[in-house]
């Protein structure tokens, strides 16, 4: 029996997002890139006059003004090809849709430098007289971090150059993107099952043992048959990084990561010192799957195999209902606000179709409301990652609510703590709401450690190989399909332990793990911050629970925070330090309450 996939006209409309709420038509898109396009002779005008405040006050004003519309024809364009991916149309807006934010950027990277120029001590007292200068008293923080980061900010032509190669820097992220989520063609799994972006992760957990091991074998021999190239996309993008970095003078591209955000090299190295200690958990994990499913040695297609006998169907709407149930500590507003969008806004395309991209994530823009792409599987890992998008988006929801344009984003730091911190909660509503119905409770327990594995397996794994990856460009290495693949392969073994069997050509089956990662690898040191969210995450999901209302309140106030404090600070003032290592060791003892949970139920 076959079971394709749709194509995207094929699939509901309740289940995909509304993205007429931003352009109600290609052609409105195609004129709001017109007027944008012809506004940007007119903010490179104010090059040379930022000395005077009054000046700089409009030039904030009219580039942030620009600077949404911009972006708004960025999500657009974006949102519309992620659903659809071999949709040639959506992909030409998305190209164009990236050349203007390229020319915005070009046109405003006069500006840092110029600021720099007339210095802080010049522009400090700006924004603290506000009786003089009232239109900038809101960019105090602002102009702090841009002091903290003059060293790496070069000239007003250098910085325009860079922002004009951006554009092209990102070719090799798309390459990648495309032929993965548009090009690759997967051999039928076991029963006709069609493999695809937006199926395996279910394939993966399917009862049969012949599908889940055809679906794995199918995904990364896909991949495996385009190594060459897909090796060539990473090395190009890899070196991108490392030229970036030299040329802003950071000591490393981990130094060029972590340091516009104000994030400590220590956090890094901590996480991956710890995660090293407590693979012995993860060890026992493993082992304990192989005697439940009665294994000599796992393979690496057992990794998520069902524990019990029947698997729970769980509904969009049911998930949604679960989710709201779970982050009812934080109160009416929070909880209505995230039903509605995600039932009556449309905020989500959770629907399952042909040429849809991998993975999940939430996007949007000041004036937009959230957006979540998702392939919903009718399971409590789709819930999982419902309720991972769904905290992504609130976070948007109070930040853009609560900031002004120039603080309504916040770093990728702070935003897998939020997402994170919906799983964990909604999680521990399910494991108290269930702990009667055994077999719902495992399942919970398995979507937990799934999760778990993501984030602080995969992710830390990647880590440690992004680091060395990294290091060997700049030390003049080259990057080669067979060297990439074989240290992933190695990293993974490491992790896995004696009881997960990677034999003969499974060897270079784990091995492609990285050309699976079309986003992530080619965000510069964006992976280890997944292992830092759910640490934190889990922290004040526990702080949530144990103290009630006052806890929830400090929670919020981070939210609403966006970008206008550090991260680290924003962190702190919502209750947990991720400048010390122990926040992730308390999440490797969650996780390892899992492990002892599971033991005694299976």
């Amino acid at each position: 029996m076959s079971h394709s996939l749709p194509t995207r006209a094929e699939v509901a409309r309740e289940s995909t997002w509304d993205l007429e709420s931003i352009f109600a038509t290609p052609e409105s898109w195609e004129a709001a890139l017109a007027a944008a396009d012809a506004a940007i002779p007119s903010i490179a005008a104010f090059a040379g006059g930022l000395s005077d405040p009054e000046t700089l006050s409009d030039y904030f004003a009219a580039a942030e003004k620009l600077q949404v519309q911009v972006s708004h024809i960025g999500v657009y364009a974006h949102l519309g090809f992620a659903t659809d991916t071999s949709n040639t149309d959506a992909a030409a807006r998305t190209d164009r849709a990236m050349g203007l934010a390229t020319r915005f950027g070009a046109a405003t990277a006069f500006a840092e430098p110029e600021l720099l120029a007339l210095g802080v001590e010049t522009l400090t007292p700006w924004a603290q007289r506000t009786e003089a200068h009232p239109r900038l008293a809101a960019y105090a923080h602002y102009f702090e971090r841009l002091s903290r980061r003059a060293p790496y900010i070069r000239s007003g032509e250098v910085e325009q150059v860079l922002t004009m190669a951006g554009d092209a820097f990102r070719s090799a992220a798309r390459v990648h993107g495309i032929l993965c989520d548009a090009d690759l063609t997967f051999a039928p799994a076991e029963g006709g099952h069609e493999i695809g972006q937006s199926t395996i992760g279910s394939l993966l957990t399917d009862a049969d043992r012949a599908v889940r091991e055809s679906a794995w074998k199918g995904y990364a021999d896909a991949h495996l048959a385009h190594k060459n190239s897909l090796a060539q996309c990473l090395a190009t993008g890899v070196k991108q990084n490392v030229f970036t970095a030299r040329v802003r003078g950071y000591e490393s591209a981990l130094h060029a990561s972590l340091t516009p955000n104000f994030i400590p090299l220590s956090v890094f190295d901590n996480l991956i010192a710890t995660f090293q200690k407590h693979l012995p958990t993860w060890h026992r994990y493993w082992g304990l799957r192989k005697r439940v499913l009665g294994l000599e040695k796992l393979a690496p297609w057992d990794i998520k195999a069902p524990l019990t006998q029947g698997k729970t169907e769980v509904p969009y709407a049911q998930s949604v209902q679960w989710i709201a149930e779970g982050m009812a500590p934080l109160g009416e507003e929070y909880v209505a606000a995230m039903v509605r969008g995600a039932t009556q806004e449309r905020w989500v395309d959770w629907a399952v179709n042909r040429g849809k991209r991998m993975g999940a994530f939430s996007s949007g823009t000041v004036g937009t409301h959230p957006y979540i792409m998702m392939s919903y599987n009718d399971d409590v890992f789709s819930l999982s990652t419902l309720a991972h998008e769904l905290g992504h988006s609130m976070h948007s929801y109070y930040s853009r609510k609560s900031q002004p344009t120039h603080y309504a984003g916040y770093g990728l730091f702070v935003a897998e703590v939020a997402s994170n911190f919906n799983q964990a909660l909604t999680r521990a509503y399910l494991l108290e709401k269930f702990a009667d119905n055994k077999e719902l409770l495992i399942g919970v327990i398995e979507e937990a450690m799934s999760n778990f594995h993501r984030y602080f397996l995969v992710m830390p794994t990647l880590a440690r190989f992004e680091r060395e990856i990294h290091e060997r460009v700049w030390n003049g290495q080259a990057l080669t399909a067979k060297s990439l693949t074989e240290r992933m392969a190695e990293l993974f073994a490491e992790a896995f332990g004696p009881d997960v069997a990677l034999e003969g050509e499974d060897w270079q089956r784990v091995g492609s793990t990285w050309m699976q990662f079309s986003t992530h690898l080619y965000s510069n040191f964006y992976v280890y911050q997944y292992a830092t969210g759910i640490s934190g995450a889990h922290a004040l999901a526990e702080r949530v629970l144990r103290e009630g209302p006052p806890a929830a309140e400090a929670y919020l106030g981070f939210l609403k925070a966006g970008g206008s404090l550090y991260p680290l600070d924003a962190l702190k003032n919502a209750g947990v330090d991720l400048s010390s290592p122990d926040p992730v060791e308390a999440a490797f003892a969650t996780m390892a309450s899992y492990v002892d949970r599971l033991e005694g139920l299976v």
